[in-house]
């Protein structure tokens, strides 16, 4: 057998590993180990097996990961997400769908300085669910929101998932960080006018609340603005080069805590549920990237990534129907298993592909996580939904329904990002020049 035969057997073993229900960190472990051995013998794929878990561990590039993920914690572990929504509430609250509009820019708000995806779920589907329930929202538009808004983590800065690509391409984080931005605050703003066309067309399904005094809502503004002085020192240190993306992360890590510790908000329960999470989140990245590692060098042998890129491009078709083949693929991914897990995956056999083709590796880099945000919506497994319906207890057919409508924004962002890719580029070429 040839090479890349060994390899298209080695990718259908990892496939059906994973259907199996074993972590795709595993799954490309074992893949990549016995396809390894299997071309180049026992003991090159274990010392291939040692050295890439020793680089993972020990690079110290990777160390931003676990640093985003604990200034995320200490942000869903103190009451920051609960201030936001309150003073957002303020200011949204009166107008029709207003409470839903607040989740959305609450949860905007709070993912500027939270690392993790998964938090920014838990902690609004406890704090909004309750309090769209009191004013008798319907429980398709409270769930839809919820769950779709938290799909913003992939792109909103500081985002694991693009923090993995840009180290998975070599790419700059804080480029990849500011160019998450413009494509977050279209698809929050495309996601309110999904909720004000909802309402309108069925009034009933979102009362009004109470209106703020303007006194209240100008004392809420005190808030936003320290959340928005996290995100500037921590995004502007990176564009400036004044400090790199882990001392970035230390940053705004220490920030966090200290914004907490001065308003009492940090106990011994509030510490150690934040470092426990932050633990088994962070080794749970980093096992997954060791396995990538491993299974991306036993791909690198079959020179499978390098005859897709080939093949592709040498399609009897143009590079944008290529390119939509290729966002496909990863919709379907996405749709199937973790996004990070699909993205970590994937990259390595399309990014040569799309570079072929003369893409942008950030345009690339958003727009696949754009694509993934999508998938992680829809059936089968609908990781967002699925969470959501876990810690609420709904039925999963509330929540698709409620999801539905958000998904046709989604889709057209990533239509508009598809054809205009300065929305992801023009904000880090002006601030950091072309890269």
């Amino acid at each position: 057998m040839s090479e890349a035969q060994i390899g298209i057997y080695m990718i259908i073993l990892l496939l059906i590993l994973f259907l199996t229900g074993l972590e795709m960190a595993y799954c490309m472990i074992i893949a990549g180990f016995f396809g390894f051995w299997y071309l180049m013998g026992f003991l090159p794929a274990a010392n291939l097996i040692i050295k890439d878990f020793f680089d993972t561990f020990t690079t110290y590039s990777y160390t931003v990961i676990p640093l985003f993920i604990l200034m995320g914690e200490f942000a869903s572990n103190s009451n920051i997400a609960k201030r936001l929504y309150s003073g957002a509430h303020k200011w949204f609250g009166h107008i029709p769908g207003g409470l839903a509009m607040t989740t959305i820019v609450g949860a905007t708000a709070f993912k500027a300085m939270c690392g993790s995806t998964l938090a920014t779920v838990g902690t609004f589907s406890n704090l909004a669910l309750s309090e769209m329930d009191r004013y008798k929202y319907s429980k398709e538009l409270s769930t839809g929101t919820i769950a779709s808004v938290s799909t913003l983590g992939m792109i909103l800065p500081p985002s694991t998932v693009l923090i993995i690509y840009g180290l998975e391409v070599e790419q700059s984080i804080g480029r990849l960080f500011i160019a998450g931005i413009v494509p977050s605050i279209l698809i929050a703003l495309l996601m309110m006018i999904v909720v004000a066309g909802w309402v309108i067309i069925k009034p009933n399904i979102a009362p009004r609340a109470e209106k703020s005094s303007w006194g209240e809502r100008l004392a809420a503004i005190p808030e936003a603005l320290l959340i928005l002085i996290v995100f500037a020192i921590v995004i502007g240190g990176m564009i400036t080069g004044f400090f790199s993306p882990t001392e970035a992360g230390t940053i705004g890590t220490v920030a966090i805590f200290i914004l907490a510790l001065v308003r009492k908000e940090v106990n011994k329960v509030m510490f150690l549920n934040s470092i426990k999470a932050s633990l088994k989140t962070s080794i749970m990245v980093l096992m997954l990237i060791a396995g990538s590692n491993i299974f991306g060098h036993f791909l690198a042998i079959t020179e499978i990534p390098m005859k897709a890129a080939e093949w592709a491009s040498g399609l009897p078709l143009s590079g944008t129907l290529i390119m939509i083949v290729i966002i496909i693929i990863y919709l379907l991914g996405g749709s199937i298993m973790d996004d990070l897990a699909f993205m970590v995956l994937a990259t390595p056999i399309f990014f040569p592909t799309a570079i072929k083709l003369g893409y942008d590796p950030i345009w690339f880099g958003i727009l696949i996580c754009v694509t993934l945000m999508i998938g992680g919506l829809i059936p089968p497994i609908a990781i967002y939904v699925f969470i959501l319906g876990n810690i609420t207890g709904l039925p999963f057919k509330i929540i698709y329904k409620g999801v539905l409508p958000f998904l046709l924004s989604l889709v057209f962002a990533l239509i508009l990002l598809f054809v205009f890719p300065d929305i992801a580029l023009w904000l880090p070429n002006l601030l950091m020049g072309k890269g």
